[in-house]
């Protein structure tokens, strides 16, 4: 009896335990891995690369889920014996609350293990491996960063234009400023070039082939030298390539013998040392949660109530969130020195130990009774009050009452039947509780990661309220699927595993009909998600990230992509200007370089000290806006023969003030082509002037078809998600779960693995947005075809 007892129990918390170990280190890894997948899969790094530098993302995520999916387990597995009564029958054999604990302290001590191996050593270990595969990505893959019609300003002072990239490697015809002497600026136009980077001596070197040089003066502006080159070979900043010869490690990335010596040597020079041992014990109190947080979900998961397995969601979303606000609190109490480093970190277990000890003993007296917490009632309710007439006076028993009865004609319009009001009652059940746990994660994962900043001051509460309050469209953005997915494998599953859709079908009613309320369902969830992304998330995603900015102390960016001092015009010339203000449309110090696109050759250079736009009267005495240069000079070259041989001859004006031709004001003041920050008619007009300004657009334009194309998702999950769970429906409900987490996961992969070969222009842009629905939605058919309704 007592090793089938143990079984049992452990057979209860391990499936939901693994369950949501899955998903809640799925949903922490998720934005990580969809921003280095694509970047790594759109430089063409090689598969078992890109798997590895993801697997280094695991453990990170690991040391916060395994605690919170121990307690999630714990609740969702007692609460579903709770529900069926089952503890009434142990407790009448004798069972108490201590026997029952014996299993779970062993899973428990199991997790504490894993917990601190991955504290101790797998996160030092995978976070310093991740920064050696991305630092040796990077340098080797330097050559890709490079894209064609796109100007790359990484090296300082040069600025380098390619406007081909064949597929053989290299580049043709290239454009290079350089201005890394004071005073000069010299422009390369050539016809072939590349960069060779040496990873062992950490060099690089621009080779351009077949070009001309051209070098100006800021203070002497009629001096000009000029001349050509077959090969020319310039080092470049290897920093930018290799941006340190040596990689620093954070502390989470030391092990505790490194951060001893690390504080060991601060306190030799007066550097604060509560970081680096608040660091060391924190490696052995998470661990050690693993306990607290079991005490405290036998305490709340060991009852009689109804409210069943799907009830610790959010009970255990609260204690976490506690536990996580109490660590990090005393985190910021060591670094600033009003704590104890070496104590601080156990504040958290002490405190939720204390509750939860006193919980179980409590508990273990009184196992019949809900842990309640009374609330004073200042009101009355209105059933128990007497009713008031239109007099004044109290209704009494024997008082009559005039009934008024209107009646309306008979309308026989759709409207649902009973079968649906009860299908959709079990839909949204599921589907809140959903939605308001993953919600409430998005809520934890975001205040662990920012409350060293309020803690130490660089943020006030309020503003952190307020990034939540613009961040919450995003999160909802990409909850409502998930949400939407477990909701309807668990509802098909519930009626699957009660034998309830059997009975529908005796009674004439197919899979197709019974599922129509939670496909109704699913077409409004996709319209919510198409009026987030055209009505909320642009605005939202900009205040978010204005105020990331703020509490990060990043810079805040105030210009767009387009006001970036280098631009192509849309016939092909190359601008460079210190300043485009919009409000007067006026440029500081502009530079035109006016090239021949057959020859790939510099035809002339105009230079204007201020560029103006300026109303002047035309034909038919109607005013027109014409760009005006002031204060400036213009340098032609062409070419002549002489004496068999072909040279360049050099005509330079000066001029005080002349007409310039430019494209309209509106093409240099653009905001930001960030696809997270525009709706598509935004995006979709800002593609077009990229591609006019010879910028390449393929990511911009795989973003703008994916605004279109994930919507869908909810849709296409939900016609998936119901032949599964009608074949896996009697395994029950948390089978349904770890499907959905699966297939979620699976279809995020996809989305990116997408994304990225069409940003690298590997397919295109079209369909490597709607790839992922196309797959998915044609799996759905066949299994809708095949599976019996």
């Amino acid at each position: 009896m007592p090793k089938i007892l143990d079984r049992y129990l452990l057979r209860e918390i391990v499936l939901p335990f693994f369950l949501w170990l899955l998903l809640l280190t799925f949903v922490l890894i998720m934005p990580p891995i969809l921003q280095n997948a694509e970047q790594l899969i759109a430089k063409g790094v090689a598969w078992p690369i890109v798997l590895r530098v993801l697997l280094t993302l695991v453990p990170q995520a690991l040391g916060i889920t395994i605690p919170m999916a121990l307690l999630l387990g714990i609740l969702i597995g007692l609460g579903r014996l709770s529900a069926d009564r089952e503890f009434v029958a142990l407790q009448a054999c004798g069972v108490s609350i201590f026997r029952v604990m014996r299993p779970i302290v062993v899973l428990s001590l199991a997790a504490c293990a894993a917990t601190a191996h991955v504290m101790i050593v797998a996160l030092p270990n995978a976070n310093q491996t991740f920064r050696n595969i991305t630092f040796n990505v990077i340098a080797s893959k330097a050559e890709s960063d490079i894209k064609p019609r796109v100007f790359f300003d990484q090296f300082p002072n040069r600025v380098l234009y390619v406007r081909d990239v064949p597929p053989s490697g290299g580049w043709r015809d290239v454009f290079l400023a350089d201005a890394t002497r004071s005073g000069e600026t010299t422009a390369y136009f050539a016809k072939q070039g590349r960069l060779n980077v040496d990873r062992a001596k950490q060099t690089v070197e621009l080779v351009l082939e077949q070009g001309t040089r051209h070098t100006t003066f800021a203070n002497k502006p009629e001096d000009y030298e000029g001349s050509s080159f077959d090969r020319l070979v310039l080092n470049m900043d290897a920093e930018t390539v290799f941006p340190r010869t040596q990689l620093m490690k954070g502390d989470n990335e030391k092990t505790i013998a490194e951060l001893r010596a690390t504080a060991a040597e601060n306190a030799q020079h007066g550097a604060p040392t509560g970081s680096q041992y608040f660091t060391i014990q924190q490696k052995f109190s998470i661990p050690i949660a693993c306990l607290v947080l079991a005490l405290i979900g036998v305490a709340l998961g060991v009852s009689n109530r109804k409210d069943g397995k799907l009830a610790g969601f959010v009970v255990g979303i609260g204690v976490i969130f506690v536990y996580y606000v109490l660590l990090w609190t005393s985190r910021a109490g060591a670094i600033s020195g009003r704590l104890w480093p070496a104590f601080a970190p156990w504040i958290a277990n002490v405190v939720l130990g204390i509750v939860g000890v006193g919980l179980v003993i409590w508990r273990a007296g009184s196992a019949d009774q809900p842990i309640r917490i009374s609330v004073p009632t200042f009101w009355r309710s209105r059933r128990d009050a007497p009713a008031t007439l239109v007099d004044g006076s109290r209704s009494g028993a024997g008082t009559r009452r005039v009934v008024l009865v209107i009646r309306v004609p008979h309308m026989d319009l759709p409207r649902p039947t009973l079968l649906d009001l009860y299908v959709s009652r079990e839909y949204l059940r599921v589907f809140v509780l959903s939605f308001v746990s993953l919600v409430g994660l998005f809520y934890i994962s975001t205040f662990i990661d920012l409350a060293d900043k309020l803690f130490r001051g660089t943020a006030t509460s309020g503003m952190l309220l307020r990034y939540f309050y613009w961040q919450t469209p995003q999160y909802v953005y990409y909850i409502i699927p998930l949400a939407a997915l477990v909701a309807t494998l668990v509802t098909m599953g519930l009626l699957t595993k009660n034998s309830e859709l059997i009975v529908m079908r005796a009674c004439g009613i197919s899979l197709y009909r019974s599922a129509l309320p939670i496909l109704v369902f699913a077409v409004v969830f996709s319209g919510v998600l198409f009026m987030l992304e055209e009505q909320v998330l642009a605005n939202s995603n900009r205040q978010a990230q204005r105020l990331n900015a703020v509490i990060r102390g990043w810079p805040v960016q105030t210009f767009g992509v387009l006001d970036r001092r280098w631009i192509v015009g849309t016939g092909g010339d190359i601008y460079h200007y210190e300043l485009f203000n919009p409000a007067v449309n006026q440029f500081s110090r502009l530079s035109m370089f006016h090239v021949d696109h057959a020859a790939w050759r510099l035809d002339s250079l105009t230079y204007a000290k201020d560029v103006s736009l300026v109303r002047q009267p035309g034909d038919s005495a109607q005013p027109s806006l014409t760009w005006v240069a002031h204060q400036g000079w213009m340098r032609e070259l062409k070419t002549a023969r002489r004496h068999n041989r072909v040279e360049t001859v050099v005509n330079y004006q000066a001029f005080a003030e002349r007409p310039v031709s430019l494209e309209p004001p509106k093409f240099f003041n653009t905001p930001e082509p960030d696809a997270e920050r525009m709706t598509y008619g935004e995006l979709k007009r800002y593609v077009t002037e990229l591609q006019a300004s010879g910028y390449s657009v393929v990511a911009y334009m795989v973003q703008l078809q994916r605004k279109v194309a994930f919507p869908f998702v909810t849709v296409i999950m939900t016609l998936l998600a119901l032949p599964f769970a009608v074949t896996t429906g009697r395994r029950g409900a948390l089978y349904g779960i770890g499907i959905g987490i699966v297939m979620a996961i699976v279809y995020w992969i996809a989305l990116s693995v997408f994304a990225a070969l069409g940003a690298g222009g590997a397919m295109s842009p079209v369909l490597a947005a709607w790839a992922p629905n196309i797959l998915f939605s044609a799996a759905a058919a066949v299994m809708l075809l095949t599976v019996r309704t």
